[in-house]
């Protein structure tokens, strides 16, 4: 059987692309609503120079920037998106509201997309696969060559923890408070392409491996593998979908950030000749779950002798030195607000203080869509 080689598109500059899914609540009950294609329709009507998209679910609509160059053009795209579809929701009696997992929905009651391979995903991986009422964030960043693609995606699976904690907006689900940062990062691995990449070195491995996939079928059920990091090679960008659909602009702008001026740092340490950094497979699954059951008040592990640090303490550091780059790719102001999510605490933070006040999950949804209004961007 012939499988032609998977082929890189190659980017000469380290440009910027963002998805973001949102999703639709009922006013009253702040249930999920399944009218994305409905808004879709009403808001490209009005606003057609904005991209967005259906999704897995009936509920959820993608904002979708075009190729961008700094973080401030590509949030700038995603408020106009937003603003848009918050316009047509409002026509419709619903509201937008973001996070990375709705905290009581039934997922019996939430149908599908119409779209085949949804339906073929459904069909091959049954209840886990009903169970994606997931919402997250992919931040696309655009690479030179092909040979670049895995160190960086090695080097970035180290800080996994990091870009997740940050973004963790996902504690409540089907009524409990399941005691995880982010239940989105559990959940969403079950699904048999979706998870951590394996650890390839060599854009040659990987094609082998694309070949595989594409004889044993397995592509032919998925569209694609849904790596948490994964080369889109389309577009010739590393595809990092490590982070929660956060649940507003100014927290998105920060995750973006850091997001950039990491894969930036790394395609400039092999320009240096320098050798990128590379944890055990086992650390980076280790690091992956204490990532997303302990958000922020994460212990991870950073270095191939085990050495342990706090996450807080990580990005702190982080920010610190990556401060001077992130002035370069003109996106200071927004990698500062990693500075504000650790003094304040990150999404699933507030929406647990808030349950635990409350004992109700309908205030949480409630407040969280008050803060896609009033979490503004830096600019």
């Amino acid at each position: 059987m012939k499988i032609p080689a998977e082929v890189f598109a190659r980017s000469p500059e380290p440009t910027l692309g963002v998805e973001w899914e949102v999703a639709l609540v009922d006013r009253d009950s702040r249930d999920l609503v399944p009218r994305g294609a409905e808004l879709i329709d009403l808001a490209t009507a009005a606003h057609p120079d904005i991209h967005v998209e259906k999704e897995f679910l009936q509920n959820t609509v993608e904002l979708v920037t075009g190729i961008c160059t700094t973080v401030p053009e590509a949030m700038a795209e995603l408020e106009t998106s937003l603003a848009a579809v918050e316009e047509a929701a409002d026509k419709l009696g619903i509201d937008v509201w973001a996070s990375g997992g709705h905290p009581f929905t039934d997922f019996r009651e939430n149908p599908l997309s119409d779209k085949p391979s949804y339906q073929e995903i459904i069909a091959r991986t049954q209840y886990w696969g009903k169970q994606m009422l997931l919402w997250g964030t992919h931040v696309h960043v655009g690479i030179s060559h092909e040979d670049r693609v895995w160190p960086i995606i090695n080097a970035l699976m180290t800080k996994y923890p990091h870009l997740l904690a940050i973004s963790a907006c996902s504690p409540g689900w089907e009524g409990l408070d399941t005691g995880y940062a982010s239940n989105r990062t559990m959940l969403y691995q079950q699904l048999p392409t979706a998870g951590m990449p394996y650890q390839f070195f060599t854009w040659g491995e990987w094609q082998s491996y694309m070949r595989d996939q594409a004889i044993s079928g397995v592509i032919n059920h998925t569209g694609s593998m849904h790596f948490d990091i994964r080369p889109a090679s389309k577009w010739g960008t590393v595809e990092v979908r490590v982070s929660d659909a956060t649940s507003n602009l100014r927290e998105l702008s920060a995750v973006v950030a850091l997001t950039h001026c990491l894969v930036v740092h790394y395609d400039r340490m092999i320009d240096a000749g320098e050798e990128l950094p590379v944890l055990q497979p086992w650390h980076v699954a280790e690091n992956k779950w204490r990532g997303a059951r302990y958000g922020m008040d994460a212990l991870v592990i950073t270095s191939r002798d085990t050495d342990e640090a706090w996450v807080k303490d990580e990005l702190t550091q982080m920010v610190e030195e990556l401060t001077p780059l992130a002035r370069e790719l003109g996106c200071a102001e927004e990698l500062a607000v990693v500075h504000e999510i650790i003094d304040g605490g990150a999404g699933y933070e507030r929406q647990r203080r808030l349950f635990q006040e409350t004992g109700s999950w309908r205030d949480v949804v409630e407040e969280t869509c008050r803060e896609l209004h009033t979490f503004r961007p830096v600019r």
